[in-house]
């Protein structure tokens, strides 16, 4: 058996191995595992600002950008003894012992695990259940322009500068963009959350056309202000993290007066170190910008008095006192004469789902096989009309699109069929318990 090929880059003091270092991670723009290495080797001071002290979620692309990624929570056994870690309990009750990065040798190691994106929570170590981190995260609806999300941001920031805090946009290296604000570490978890609530109803409020704040997918449009990215457990993309796009883009920190015409595309593993050099991290000054929240919890309560209470969590949170019910409206009970005493659920949006997978390709491609089944209905759709899901399984994700058939005349509504394909995302799962536990051996990227 040839032993994989291995380079050494040194950082902090450490030797690091990059094993296969010739792998291609990019296949359209051929940039290797070690391209990626060295990008990082090259930014971290400006990555490990987003990163540094903080519990890290590994999110690993073993077969490079186009394979699926899987989620490791607990560190694995073995690693170096100057690799930190730090044990967490999330909202489930387990616990585990994350990776914790502090400084570039540590960097360098979690990519060579194939991490491509750094995924870090926003607390430090030293304190896990007071967030220094609020995280406004703009996720664009299909067929969203990128003008909608750039004056979204701007409101953003009008929001918070008029509540005395400051945000640090940057693009999401994806389809939508951040904006990131630090805080006193005086808070807990759902009180960060609940400020990132005000802040997505008074955006709403404010440019109702093109921003919301709903949840379930079926009624939203235009920009998603995600507010439960700040419940606990949840991670994202930092900034000068890689994303696995075809062309490796960069989630980009930026000025205030770069967002009304600034270009994601222009953000990548190759031009964002010169951007670096040239111009230094917009988000230098972050860490000493730290503000209080007791601005945005007064426009939170002012909210409730007015008669707005708490939104829904993700599903996998336990029920929270005040919460909504926890169920899409298409799939909300019906009441008094609506339900005719069957008690029956009574769909508000007429949702069909056409396909689960494994793989989003699978997924697209029975879509389309729907569409060619039922032409006149696909013709009739718009683009928020298809919903494509990023699901979470136990360890990776997998995808669900459903189809809102709104704008197709009841009468000329295809059937609901099974989806095709349909896949169990568990019966891996219940698969593997019936079977006898193979010996653990460290995996390779």
């Amino acid at each position: 058996m040839t032993k994989p090929s291995v380079t050494t880059l040194e950082a902090a003091g450490h030797e690091v191995a990059i094993t296969n270092p010739e792998k291609v991670f990019f296949p359209k723009a051929g940039y290797t595992k070690l391209d990626l290495a060295k990008y990082y080797q090259t930014v971290s001071e400006a990555a490990l600002r987003g990163i540094a002290a903080r519990p890290f979620v590994l999110k690993r692309y073993v077969h490079g950008a186009e394979g699926e990624p899987f989620y490791q929570k607990r560190a694995p056994e073995p690693h170096p003894d100057w690799v930190e870690t730090v044990e967490l309990r999330f909202p489930s009750g387990r616990t585990a012992r994350e990776i914790v990065v502090s400084d570039a040798a540590q960097l360098l190691w979690v990519v060579n695990l194939g991490c491509i994106d750094l995924n870090p929570h926003p607390v430090r170590a030293d304190d896990l259940d007071h967030p220094d981190e609020l995280r406004v995260d703009l996720d664009p609806g299909p067929g969203v322009a990128w003008d909608d999300l750039r004056q979204v941001a701007m409101v953003v920031r009008d929001v918070l500068e008029e509540r005395g805090l400051r945000g640090w946009p940057k693009t999401s290296g994806s389809r939508g963009m951040h904006v990131n604000v630090r805080i006193e570490r005086r808070w807990n978890f759902d009180q960060v959350r609940r400020a990132a609530l005000a802040i997505a109803r008074e955006v709403e409020r404010r440019v109702p056309d093109i921003a919301t704040s709903k949840w379930w997918k079926e009624e939203r449009h235009g920009v998603f202000l995600d507010y439960n990215q700040n419940a606990k457990d949840r991670t994202v993309a930092s900034a000068w993290s890689v994303r696995p796009t075809p062309d490796a883009r960069v989630s980009m920190p930026l000025d205030w007066d770069e967002v009304p015409t600034c270009d994601p595309a222009a953000f990548t593993l190759v031009t964002a170190p010169a951007r670096l050099a040239e111009r230094g991290d917009p988000a230098a000054g972050m860490d000493e910008a730290a503000g209080s929240l007791d601005g945005l919890l007064a426009l939170s309560a002012a909210q409730e008095k007015a008669g707005l209470g708490d939104a829904p969590w993700p599903p996998h949170y336990r029920k929270q006192e005040g919460e909504p019910p926890r169920v899409a409206p298409s799939r909300k009970k019906a009441s008094g004469a609506e339900k005719g005493g069957s008690g029956r659920r009574r769909s508000t949006q007429p949702l069909v789902v056409v396909a689960n997978a494994k793989h989003q390709k699978d997924a697209l491609a029975g879509l389309e096989r729907w569409k060619e089944r039922h032409p006149a209905a696909a013709s009739r759709l718009e683009a928020d009309d298809v919903l494509v899901d990023s699901m979470r399984g136990r360890s990776s994700t997998w995808t669900r699109i459903r189809l809102n058939l709104r704008h197709v005349p009841e009468g000329e509504r295809p059937a609901p069929e099974p989806p095709d394909p349909d896949y169990d995302p568990w019966e891996e799962f219940r698969s593997a318990r019936r079977r006898p536990s193979a010996p653990k051996t460290p995996s390779s990227s």
